[in-house]
């Protein structure tokens, strides 16, 4: 028998990431005789290592292995030599795909190695972040707070909707190009006037899509980075809103989108909207040139993703980037004077990690400010245009937008993944994951760039998708519209005008008593997590030194009997024998979640 499980600290100390200049106490068990069991370790792309455990009185074989070198992915796995009278055989005891328990091996080419995360230094967040609960904006869809409605400076070539239930939809050229955008005519006005709402329903921080000058509806294709869409109001109105939110305790986080602009940008000016003169596509020795590739002056020219809307920015420019974080009058200067209380990067991915420390650093000449990047996947291992990143190593974002998350909800409550796996998946993520960051992460159920939630799962799976958002760890974050019983699939139909005359009474009492449990529930914003299952039941447990949350979550059909015994626990908890007791005999019916908790 061979075994050895990193999520039980019997066999691995400390649990998960750990940081450089610190150590990694492993033990591995077997009852054979006659072994020797080496720990091989190799740092991504790099170099590989071999440390030789030595067996303890007990039969274990045990190594201490100090990480005194740069951070990053390690990867490790057994090695282990038999001895006989038939001579040696060699086999390995790897990952099983899964997390936790491990396999053995027979070729060392097979072996699906443990990862292990080393990272630099602790990423906390503001203490205001970790007790958020966030609303996702876009601005247009929202509210117009202008007297009688009046549109704020329609655009030129655009359409306004006739009525605000109308549904959106795109004119698109032959090519598939826009031919006209389409407004509702949202502004920050109808935010301002809308705070009551957010408050009475518990929202204390606000996440904007962009709000720069821009000429779509969504404003990704950012024109003037230094001046509000004249469709959404005025600087005044921004510097009011926050004023107004910072008096109610509430946060403002913005959208920086600094991949691409838009074609229209002062900066590429490709339709002359600046004058002859200006841009980069108007004239060649623009300060603004260099920021861009052509490949055939001035037409063709690197957009993101191919669309001819977006040119995409060399952000190795010096020029760009000081104009983004790196000058007094920067960009970010501008805005974070003006007093919000942090950005979220759109397309991470795109951004150099250079570029993202440097931001980061910007951030970190203020006080309480947060760093979120756009990232879908783990954001501990993602290779992005053939690199590995460093996004969560310390010094550059202190959380990401949490789609694992989303993905792992969805596929569990529409009957694709089962219990056990996305309990494994969920405690692989909090393995990989620095402590910080994976209690940082924006959690979401969808987004504007998403289907709405009750389009995924329907309203009967709605409310055990509202205990998961909530009580998972990572900050929760509702998208605009959802509370009120919104629907739709992708853009843009998950883009619709805020239904303020139809508001779902029961989905948005669900909403408001999450948010509510969330803001009271101490070991919801600050306990520890763990997980178990049965092979129908997921169970979530968030736990301090004084009392434990449980959320049991029944996405079966079925009314369940909670039989202990079937149950698998993915952590060897000091608590384990009281729990087991409060969950003896408990019933929990189908689609739905049961709340227990316990005093330790």
């Amino acid at each position: 028998m061979y075994y050895y499980n990193p999520w039980n600290l019997d066999y691995k100390q400390p649990f998960g990431a750990i940081k450089v200049g610190n150590s990694m106490s492993l033990s591995f068990t077997t009852d054979q005789p006659s072994v020797l069991v080496t720990c091989v370790i190799r740092r991504d792309f790099g170099k590989r290592y071999e440390f030789s455990m030595t067996k303890d009185s007990g039969g274990d074989f045990r190594i201490t292995i100090p990480f005194d070198e740069e951070p990053g992915l390690y990867f490790y796995h057994f090695e282990i030599v038999e001895s006989s009278d038939l001579g040696e055989t060699r086999r390995f005891y790897g990952c099983s795909g899964i997390g936790g328990e491990g396999l053995l091996y027979t070729d060392e080419n097979d072996v699906k190695p443990y990862q292990l995360t080393v990272f630099e230094k602790e990423d906390q967040a503001p203490n205001w972040y970790r007790e958020a609960v966030f609303y996702q904006i876009f601005p247009d869809r929202f509210y117009n707070g202008n007297e009688n409605g009046q549109i704020n400076h329609p655009k030129p070539n655009s359409f306004i909707y006739g009525r605000k239930t109308d549904s959106p939809f795109y004119v698109k050229e032959e090519n598939g190009d826009i031919a006209r955008w389409d407004f509702f005519g949202g502004n920050l006005r109808g935010i301002i006037k809308k705070i009551p709402y957010l408050k009475e329903l518990g929202i204390n921080a606000i996440y904007l899509n962009p709000i720069f000058s821009g000429t779509s509806n969504h404003r990704y294709d950012t024109n003037d980075y230094l001046k509000i869409d004249s469709m959404l109001g005025r600087q005044e109105d921004f510097e009011e809103l926050i004023q107004l939110l910072h008096q109610e305790k509430m946060h403002l986080v913005l959208d920086g989108v600094f991949s691409h602009v838009g074609k229209n940008s002062l900066y590429f000016n490709i339709n002359g909207d600046y004058g002859d003169d200006e841009g980069a596509a108007k004239n060649p020795d623009s300060p603004y040139f260099d920021w861009f590739k052509f490949e055939n002056y001035p037409f063709d020219y690197k957009s993101w993703w191919g669309i001819k809307d977006l040119p995409e920015i060399d952000k190795d420019n010096d020029s760009f980037r000081n104009f983004i974080y790196g000058e007094k009058n920067s960009v970010l200067a501008k805005w974070n004077d003006l007093g919000i209380d942090g950005w979220r990067l759109d397309v991470a991915d795109e951004l150099p990690d250079s570029f993202i420390k440097g931001i980061r650093e910007n951030l970190d000449s203020y006080s309480d400010k947060i760093l979120i990047g756009e990232i879908w996947e783990d954001a501990s291992n993602k290779i992005s245009y053939g690199k590995r990143r460093n996004y969560i190593l310390g010094g550059s974002l202190q959380a990401a937008m949490n789609y694992p998350f989303r993905d792992l909800i969805i596929n569990l409550l529409n009957g694709h993944r089962s219990s056990q796996d996305v309990a494994h998946q969920l405690m692989t993520l909090q393995e990989n994951y620095p402590k910080d960051i994976f209690f940082n992460n924006l959690n979401n159920l969808g987004t504007h760039d998403t289907e709405r939630i009750l389009t995924m799962v329907g309203e009967k799976n709605l409310s055990v998708a509202l205990a998961m958002l909530f009580v998972l760890p990572g900050i929760p974050c509702i998208y605009y519209g959802d509370e009120a019983g919104l629907s739709g699939g992708k853009d843009p139909e998950n883009r619709k005008y805020f239904p303020w005359d139809n508001i779902s009474p029961k989905i948005y009492n669900a909403y408001k008593s999450w948010t509510q449990k969330r803001l009271s529930e101490n070991s919801l914003k600050y306990g520890e997590f763990s997980t178990f299952f049965t092979d129908r039941l997921l169970g979530i447990l968030r736990y301090t030194d004084s009392e434990v949350f449980v959320e049991l979550i029944n996405p079966s059909e079925d009314e369940l009997n909670i039989e202990v015994q079937e149950i698998t626990f993915l952590q060897n908890l000091k608590f384990l024998p009281e729990l087991k007791k409060l969950l003896t005999e408990k019933v929990i019916s189908g689609k739905t979640n049961l709340e227990l908790k316990m005093k330790i």
